[in-house]
């Protein structure tokens, strides 16, 4: 099957557009990566999110209007995967943009991505998978994070994984999340906490740019010890999985609010230097529980090398880090491939959410087609228990 597979995360910057080749072959999937593109949100349409993100308030004709404008994006986006998928696609994953994840007491209550899923259909006339979070969340569990059931397979099939060792996969979008994936022991995963949703928040506000190109401006910056410390007495992160989190919690008014508390002005370069260590630090600390051995990084924040590098200098002598383009998958374009892997799993019938992960009741088939699902007789006699990724 060729698949095409979407994804716009916390970040809001864009879509990563990614097109697949799948093939069963026993319990071993093989997919050859056919391409990935990126297509950046222009500055109105990142504005209208950020208008309607929490804790803005919003009216339904805002949300209706974002809706169909995403819808419009996404189904651009889905025609260029097509293309890379040579000019025809079994189907289109289409997750939408998260615009509110509704956490109540610990336990998430409901989830809400936008994109018109039916302008995507209409637009490349297959079937599209949307909605992904919601049939999770209506089995009890937090909907997120979903990547985990990608990663457990590519960690699986890689080579080099250090025996019995427990190993890591690690996400730097807006929010940080980690799989972990042990011999003999439930898959875990959960978000960490914010990885470039902080960041990007503060470029904005205190240089007007839309991120820390590079992470430049924290390297020139110095930690500042009382805002560190602030920022990491945040109860999110004493919390037990299962759990996640986006930026209904880690958004520019929580930032505010604690520089604010801190009495005295901080300079731009040293609040972004914080932020990169908060990330770094919290992130490096789960590692540490979990006693692995090895890390694979990918999304966005692998772009920053102040911020890979202070990740290293963490683990150095405890866990080796490591990008996923060693394993045949583009850092940027992960996400997006692991969608495309859902939408596999879900056209056949089989689970795409990992309870351990979760905090289900029970592993949920995931997503809503648009305009019909799969036909009859589309099952797999055999699940998936390692993904090769063909070079």
């Amino acid at each position: 099957m060729k698949i095409v597979g979407l994804m716009s995360g916390t970040s809001y910057d864009g879509v990563d557009v990614v097109a697949a080749e799948f093939t069963a072959d026993g319990d071993t999937l093989r997919m050859r990566p056919l391409g990935h593109r990126e297509r950046s949100y222009d500055d109105a349409l990142r504005e209208r999110i950020g208008a309607l993100l929490p804790p803005a308030a919003t009216t339904i004709e805002a949300v209706c209007r974002l809706d169909n404008a995403l819808g419009e994006v996404f189904a651009d986006a889905a025609a260029l995967g097509v293309q890379l998928a040579g000019g025809q696609a079994d189907l289109v994953v289409s997750p939408g943009q998260t615009v509110f994840h509704w956490v109540s007491s610990g336990a998430v209550r409901g989830t809400l991505q936008l994109g018109a899923p039916a302008r995507v259909a209409a637009r490349v006339g297959v079937p599209v998978l949307a909605d992904l979070r919601s049939a999770d969340v209506a089995a009890g569990g937090q909907g997120a994070p979903l990547v985990p059931a990608f990663d457990a397979l590519l960690l699986a099939a890689a080579e080099g994984s250090g025996g019995s060792a427990p190993r890591a996969a690690l996400n730097l979008g807006g929010i940080a999340n980690l799989t972990v994936v042990a011999p003999g022991a439930p898959v875990l995963g959960y978000d960490v906490g914010p990885a470039n949703a902080l960041l990007d928040a503060a470029a904005r506000r205190l240089l007007g740019r839309p991120c820390d190109v590079d992470g430049a401006r924290a390297a020139a910056g110095r930690v500042h010890p009382g805002l560190l410390e602030s920022l990491l007495a945040e109860a999110y992160y004493a919390v037990p999985p299962p759990k996640s989190t986006g930026k209904e919690l880690f958004h520019a008014g929580y930032l505010d609010e604690r520089l604010a508390a801190l009495g005295e002005p901080v300079a731009p370069d040293d609040v972004l230097a914080t932020l990169t260590e908060l990330t770094a630090r919290t992130v490096a600390a789960e590692c540490d529980r979990h006693r692995v051995t090895e890390v694979v990084a990918a999304g966005g924040g692998v772009r920053n090398p102040t911020l890979l590098g202070r990740l290293a200098v963490l683990g150095r002598g405890r866990w080796r880090l490591r990008v996923t383009d060693e394993l045949g998958v583009p850092a940027q374009a992960k996400e997006a491939y692991a969608f495309a892997l859902l939408g596999w799993l879900s056209w056949h019938g089989l689970p795409g959410a990992v309870p351990s992960v979760t905090g289900a009741r029970h592993a949920a088939v995931l997503g809503s087609w648009t305009p019909a699902g799969p036909p009859n007789g589309a099952a797999v006699a055999t699940p998936p228990r390692r993904l090769l990724v063909e070079r």
